[in-house]
Parts: structure tokens; C-alpha cells; sequence
């Protein structure tokens, strides 16, 4: 490491200190929706409203838009128990999108794990976000949040110091044991948060009891789960991570999901999370695009279908632990999915690199759009087809917001 004299303070994001007792929850009830009858919707805050004319339009993008009226009453119409939002930790936009004049859309890339994403702020700031959950909360919809602990926006040795490699790097995350100027990679991203020292696993523990108590979060999905229960020797559905979750009287209450891999050393999981918590199921995506496509997978459908036994019994854990998607915020949507045989992720300006080349999708006889009605016929029941699966397998369903109205977004 070398040294540099640079000032960034008035670079660097600042904090801001709260009273917690701002928020008053004690005559408010959580729908605490079973996991036997949960729908889940995995939607975007921006993405779901900014488009949307029924939301006044200071509203759209915002948390309250999420909680509008429109929104909500939408949401509640197609069944849905149960709303998962993509990243509303605040996060930054990295500096090899904005090279590009872009955007850091999603908002994988974590900085402040305490504080809501301000780009989502309406006019009532902080408080929109818990009028956002109250609102949810009387339709009798749990809100979820899809969490990134796993990594931050700090990148590797070459990224910007904003936060905690300035406080304690080598506790905050995992090192080359030879050479601690590089950062293990289980990520992808360029760095991997070090769950297994106290402190940093206090952080991550304090930062889910804020957002369970002070804000009234339901539950939580825990992007590259695999992560969390990593210990020096890999890793451990018994780690200080899961245990410390599993005894805490507040979250072991909510609804915890896992994304059950990483890149790193033994990182699939599927099927290794203990017992109470659920879990994404990419072989049951994976299986389910198969069948329909018309590869010879009859028994391996077979067992999606009745809650991937295979995976999820040998320890008693119930159907439920499956949680089932056909697509997610990641790849095609519904209609990409019968409509691409390939990915065609040109317009973010990396080429068409980025993004999975294994999808298991078919166009049916033309790539993207045609005015082939036979195609188009196809299409259309091999959607319903997907979704038809999905309702009635066994497990807890997970539907991409949109795919209910067959929105493309041109294979990317």
C-alpha cells in the first residue's frame, strides 16, 4: 500500500444521526404471512413506478410511490403476499458507469448498510420509506428487502477508500492470507466482506435489527448467501453468521431467503441452508425452462414440482425452503425467454460479456419480435405454461414483476 495525501472528505459520503424512536410501531402488526401461503413479487422501486400515470408524478421512483394507492392496490390484486425490493441501501454510482453516462440501476453495490438509497426519497425523506411498509402493511402484504452484505461499493486494492477499508480494512474483509494488500474474491465484484470477525458480523446484525425494528421490514434476501457463512475453513451452515440469526428473538421471526452460492470454493449451496430459512432454487428454474423447451428431464420436472425432496428433506425441512422462479431481476424475463435463443446485452456498453450465455430459452423460430402469428401462438402458451408451473409446484412461488403482462427487454 502506498501513501496519498489527497483530501476526500468532501468526496466522501457523510452520515447522519436518527432518533429511532422517531419510528412508532407498537400499534402496528406485522401480516406475518406462513410460508405456506406466501406469493412473493420481486419488483424494483424505480422500475415498478416511474412509469406509472396513476402515481402523481413527484411520487414516481420514490418510496412513496412504491406505497401509492395505485401501486399497492395493483400489487394486491394479482395475489401477492409478499413484495421483495431490490437494494434500498444507499449506493453509489460506480465510476466506470458514469465513465459511460450510466447508471448504477439495481443497486448491487452496497455502501451505507443503515441507510435507505436517497435517490428513492420523496418528499417526506426517511419517513416515506415507513409510510411505504404501513402502507403494505393494512393490505396485508409483508415487505421484503433483497440485501447485500456480502460486498461493497469499495471494489478491490484498486477501488476508492469511502468507508470501511478507512476504518479497518483487514477486519472488514477477507485478504490474501500471503499478500493483504489483495482482496479474496468469492464476490466477483473485487472484494468480500469478512462476516466472520465479531465486529463486522455485529454491524451486519445491527444493521438487520434496525431495518426489522425501525423500519418494519418482514424479511430479508441475502444476495450470494453463500457469503454469510463462510468461515476461514468455508463454508458453514453452523457459522457465527448463522447462528447468531437464528437466535436473535427478532429475525428469527422474519422471513430469511438465500441466494445459496458464491464464486468461491464449494460457493453452490443449493440445498445447505439451515433449516427455517428459505432459498432461491436455480435447478428448479433450470429444470422447468428444460421441460418446456422439450429436453428429456421428465423426472428431474418431476421432482421441481413436488418441492425438490431432493434437496430439502434429508434434514426435515419443509417445500416451503424451495423458493421457486421462473426469472428474476437477473437474465431474460418471461418474454425474452420465448422469445431469444441468445443474450444480446449490447446497450449497457459491455459488449454483450456480461450476463449468463446458458439461459435454456428458445424464440420458437425467430429471434426477438415477429409478426408470425404461429410463433407468436406458441409463445403465448409456452408462457402461461411457465407460469402455470410455477403457481401450482409445490414450494414458495417467486414471480418477476412485470412477467404477469409479458414485458421484454429486447434479450438482455
Amino acid at each position: 500500500m502506498t501513501f496519498d495525501d489527497q483530501d476526500s472528505a468532501p468526496f466522501t459520503p457523510k452520515c447522519r444521526v436518527i432518533d429511532p424512536a422517531e419510528a412508532n410501531w407498537e400499534d402496528r402488526q406485522r401480516p406475518s404471512i406462513p410460508w405456506s401461503n406466501a406469493i412473493i413479487y420481486e419488483t424494483h422501486v424505480k422500475g415498478f413506478t416511474q412509469l406509472n400515470s396513476a402515481i402523481p408524478e413527484p411520487l414516481r421512483g420514490t418510496f412513496e410511490g412504491m406505497g401509492h394507492k395505485a401501486s399497492v392496490d395493483y400489487i394486491k390484486s394479482l395475489g401477492i403476499t409478499s413484495v421483495e425490493l431490490l437494494p434500498v441501501h444507499w449506493f453509489p454510482d460506480d465510476q466506470h458507469l458514469l465513465d459511460k453516462g450510466l447508471k448504477n440501476f439495481w443497486g448491487y453495490n452496497s455502501l451505507g448498510f443503515f441507510a435507505p438509497a436517497t435517490r428513492y426519497y420523496g418528499p417526506k425523506g426517511i419517513q416515506g420509506f415507513r409510510d411505504m411498509v404501513r402502507a403494505f402493511h393494512d393490505a396485508g402484504i409483508e415487505v421484503i428487502l433483497d440485501v447485500v452484505y456480502n460486498h461493497t461499493a469499495e471494489g478491490n486494492e484498486l477501488g476508492p477508500t469511502l468507508s470501511f477499508k478507512g476504518i479497518d480494512n483487514f477486519s472488514y474483509y477477507r485478504t490474501m492470507p500471503d499478500q493483504h494488500r489483495y482482496y479474496i474474491n468469492d464476490t466477483g465484484t473485487g472484494n468480500t466482506v469478512n462476516t466472520s470477525h465479531p465486529r463486522v458480523l455485529q454491524m451486519v446484525m445491527d444493521s438487520l435489527r434496525y431495518w426489522a425494528e425501525s423500519m418494519h421490514v418482514d424479511g430479508f434476501r441475502f444476495d450470494l448467501g453463500t457469503i454469510l457463512g463462510r468461515e476461514p475453513e468455508g463454508f458453514d451452515q453452523r457459522g457465527g453468521f448463522f447462528d447468531a440469526v437464528t437466535q436473535d428473538p427478532v429475525l428469527a421471526k422474519l422471513k430469511l431467503i438465500g441466494e445459496p452460492w458464491d464464486i468461491g470454493p464449494g460457493g453452490y449451496q443449493v440445498g445447505g441452508f439451515p433449516p427455517g430459512w428459505g432459498e432461491w432454487n436455480d435447478k428448479y428454474r433450470d429444470t422447468v425452462r428444460e421441460y418446456w423447451k422439450g429436453d428429456n428431464v421428465t423426472n428431474d420436472f418431476a421432482a421441481r414440482l413436488l418441492g425438490s425432496g431432493d434437496l430439502y428433506d434429508l434434514r426435515g425441512r419443509r417445500p416451503w425452503s424451495s423458493v421457486n422462479f421462473i426469472t428474476a431481476h437477473d437474465g431474460f424475463t418471461l418474454n425474452d425467454l420465448v422469445s431469444y435463443n441468445d443474450k444480446h446485452n449490447e446497450a449497457n456498453g459491455e459488449d454483450n460479456n456480461d450476463g449468463h450465455n446458458d439461459n435454456r430459452s428458445c424464440n420458437y423460430g425467430a429471434e426477438g419480435p415477429t409478426d408470425d402469428e404461429g410463433i407468436n401462438a406458441i409463445r403465448e402458451q409456452q408462457k402461461r405454461n411457465f407460469l402455470t408451473t410455477l403457481l401450482f409446484s409445490h414450494g414458495t412461488p417467486m414471480l418477476l414483476a412485470g412477467d404477469e403482462f409479458w414485458p421484454q427487454s429486447d434479450g438482455q
